[in-house]
């Protein structure tokens, strides 16, 4: 409105003198502003609904040499650096714009099974488990590949040293007939005893089968349900501690794949299901939530985004089994919104031992 009126009395000077030069200079300079402020109302409600944090680049911000003011101590904020900042604001200094804008984000892996080489490369890539760079591990940990129990340790150990920022949901491969026939339960009696798989098996049942993330992301192994009307709440009230059932919503969390066509099918794993993208939608407006994130399939790219960007899979084991050449992936989950960004990387080298090396001599190498 300022501006409004203030453009109206140059033009009323212009009117009534229309050859003086400075109030027709004034004029148009006037004419420009609410012109580019009418632009800037029209495209505001646009930008509104855009996070800032989408615009933002903070891995790639440097911190200059001469800034000499307080710094997150590995992105993490501490009563030194608040110390610090209070000292320094009190001097009328300015904080730097990526300690300011610095964001918390989480990494989401999928199917490690017993690549522990490959495990090690998503740490030097990504960086080691921390409060300032949070994991959540999506099942699938052992089995096929010949190094599961040092992957599973090292899962477990990072696990204790960071409760709150590391988190391991439950696979269909951390179970006692899977173990059996594709390797971990011979792996850990060779390693170390059948009593150790006795306590690995307890502890897989205590595993949670899914998670919310910010009320927004649900992420489990397998997938979603044979039937419609399954609520978060019935997700928290499953008796986990078991071995799962053969059908059910434990089960399908498990065990269950999507589909691109509506509606649902018998599964090519003989057990759950397969579901379409209106099953996924009916799930995500029933509970509020924005998409899912799974796993349990390989990829060729390590990810896919399927059903209209609402169901996500995320695979972590690259060139799995040392057979299928596929790339590995990991998601980064940033910001207000919780948009995905996709990271891929490729094989490592491992010792001599190949995969499926202790699994049931019965068994030939099938892709489950």
């Amino acid at each position: 409105v300022v501006l409004e009126l203030a453009f109206l009395l140059p033009s009323q000077v212009v009117r009534v003198r229309p050859n003086d030069k400075d109030a027709k200079m004034k004029y148009q300079e006037c004419n420009k502003i609410v012109k580019q402020k009418a632009f800037e109302r029209a495209i505001a409600s646009d930008e509104l609904k855009r996070s800032v944090v989408d615009s933002l680049d903070i891995e790639n911000m440097t911190i200059e040499d001469e800034y000499a003011g307080p710094k997150l101590e590995d992105g993490k904020v501490t009563l030194k650096f608040m110390k610090e900042l209070m000292d320094w604001f009190k001097d009328q200094k300015k904080l730097h714009r990526k300690c300011a804008y610095q964001t918390e984000k989480i990494t989401i892996c999928g199917d490690t099974h017993g690549q522990y080489y490959d495990l090690l490369n998503i740490f030097e890539l990504n960086g080691l488990p921390s409060p300032t760079n949070p994991y959540l591990f999506n099942g699938d940990f052992v089995d096929r590949g010949s190094f599961s129990v040092e992957v599973i340790l090292t899962l477990f150990g990072f696990k204790l040293l960071y409760p709150d920022y590391f988190h391991l949901l439950r696979g269909n491969h951390e179970t006692d007939n899977m173990n059996q026939m594709y390797g971990f339960e011979g792996e850990v009696k060779a390693k170390y005893t059948a009593q150790m798989f006795q306590l690995f098996s307890e502890v897989f049942q205590w595993l949670p089968l899914a998670q919310c993330i910010n009320s927004k992301v649900l992420v489990m192994h397998g997938g979603l349900f044979s039937e419609d009307g399954v609520t978060l709440d019935d997700l928290r009230k499953i008796d986990r501690n078991r071995q799962p059932p053969d059908s059910g919503p434990m089960c399908d969390l498990l065990w269950s794949d999507p589909q691109p066509q509506n509606g649902r099918s018998i599964s090519k794993r003989g057990v759950s299901c397969q579901f379409g993208p209106d099953v996924t939608q009916r799930f995500l407006e029933q509970n509020k939530l924005q998409y899912i994130v799974r796993s349990h399939e390989v990829k060729a790219e390590g990810y896919e985004v399927t059903h209209s960007g609402k169901c996500i899979t995320v695979f972590s084991a690259p060139n799995y089994c040392d057979q299928m050449g596929n790339k590995g992936a990991y998601i980064h989950l940033r910001g207000s919104d919780l948009k995905p960004e996709f990271h891929q990387f490729t094989a490592v080298p491992h010792p001599n031992v190949k995969p499926m090396a202790y699994a049931n001599s019965l068994l030939q190498l099938g892709m489950m």
